[in-house]
C-alpha cells in the first residue's frame, strides 16, 4: 500500500495538471475559484471570500477589479453593513464557467473508468471529508 503523504502530493500535482489543460486563458485560476464561490452562493462579502479562498483582502480586492471590469462580476452595498460591498457573479461569468466546466469532463470520465461503482462514492466520501477539513482549517486560522 503506497504512503498517504506522497500520494496527497502527486494527486495535487495531477490535478494542477489537468485544471492547466483547460485554462480558458481569459482569467487567472483565483478568478476562476472566486467564480466558482460565487456561483455556489447568491452574494458573497469580500472578507468571506477571501477566508474560503485563503487570501488577503488586498489581493482579492485586486482581482475582483478585473473581473468586474470584464463584466464577471457585480458589486453592490451589503444590506447589513454599507461599507462592505457584496459580491455576485453574472450571466456572463456563469457563462464562462459553463465553458471552462465542459472542458473539465475528462476528469470525471477518467474517474469513472478507473474507480469501480462502490470506488468511486467511497473516494468522492473521503474526498469531500478531506476538503471540509482543509476548508475548516482555512477558516479557523482566518477568522
Amino acid at each position: 500500500m503506497a504512503d498517504l503523504a506522497p500520494c496527497l502530493v502527486d494527486l495535487q500535482c495531477e490535478l494542477v495538471a489537468e485544471r492547466t489543460l483547460v485554462n480558458p486563458q481569459e482569467i487567472s485560476w483565483l478568478q476562476y475559484d472566486i467564480l466558482l464561490q460565487l456561483a455556489k452562493v447568491d452574494d458573497l462579502l469580500p472578507s468571506r471570500l477571501s477566508v474560503i479562498l485563503g487570501v488577503s483582502r488586498v489581493k482579492l480586492s485586486k482581482v475582483l477589479k478585473g473581473l468586474k471590469s470584464a463584466g464577471y462580476v457585480v458589486q453592490s452595498p451589503s444590506s447589513l453593513d454599507g461599507r462592505e460591498l457584496c459580491t455576485s457573479i453574472t450571466d456572463s461569468g456563469r457563462g464562462l464557467l459553463a465553458d471552462i466546466s465542459a472542458k473539465h469532463v475528462s476528469l470525471h470520465q477518467t474517474a469513472l473508468q478507473v474507480f469501480t461503482k462502490q470506488e468511486q462514492q467511497e473516494f468522492a466520501r473521503l474526498a469531500e471529508k478531506l476538503s471540509l477539513a482543509l476548508k475548516a482549517a482555512r477558516e479557523q486560522a482566518n477568522g
